[in-house]
């Protein structure tokens, strides 16, 4: 028996839809790439008001951007993210190349962002070693696997670790 999703998850194609639906009893809503259209943002307003929506684009460049307008046009979407190495075959990367496993992990591990910020200062990020060090690069992927943000660069890391209210003492603990 397939596992059960509530809300509607925002992906970027129909071979998203298709892996997806082949594992899991599931809805979407596919941007059809980069360039979302103001109708699939309506979309996705609507589907956020009625069942709650789950952003799972792909761990590349074109997924980010998507994921940030939607971020931007509807708050309060929660976001899964997969880790581009669960993701890809040799010339690709994707959403519809992760095996069912890697998916629902993602999918188990939803983030919410809040538009409230302020629960870590730059400083406490320059201290903790996330950016400036030879190993920041290292310390904040795994910092980002364990709160199931998605891989990014120091700026982004800074900005969604505040977005979810992460505290310098929860950072300590890692």
């Amino acid at each position: 028996m397939k596992e059960k999703i509530k809300e509607i998850l925002v992906v970027e194609g129909k071979n998203d839809t298709n892996t997806l639906q082949s594992y899991f009893e599931c809805d979407t809503i596919e941007t059809g790439g980069d360039q979302v259209s103001q109708e699939t943002i309506e979309r996705i307003k609507e589907a956020q008001a009625r069942r709650g929506v789950i952003v799972f684009t792909d761990p590349d460049t074109p997924g980010e951007h998507i994921r940030r307008l939607i971020k931007e046009a509807v708050p309060g979407c929660k976001h899964a993210f997969i880790e581009k190495e669960k993701a890809r075959t040799i010339r690709k990367v994707g959403v519809e190349h992760a095996s069912k496993e890697d998916l629902w992990e993602a999918l188990s591990h939803c983030v919410t962002f809040s538009e409230e910020t302020g629960s870590l200062r730059w400083e406490d990020f320059v201290d903790l070693g996330l950016t400036g060090s030879s190993d920041s690069a290292l310390r904040r992927d795994r910092i980002c696997r364990q709160f199931h943000i998605g891989k990014c660069n120091a700026k982004t890391c800074f900005k969604r670790l505040n977005q979810m209210q992460i505290t310098r003492k929860e950072l300590e603990k890692e």
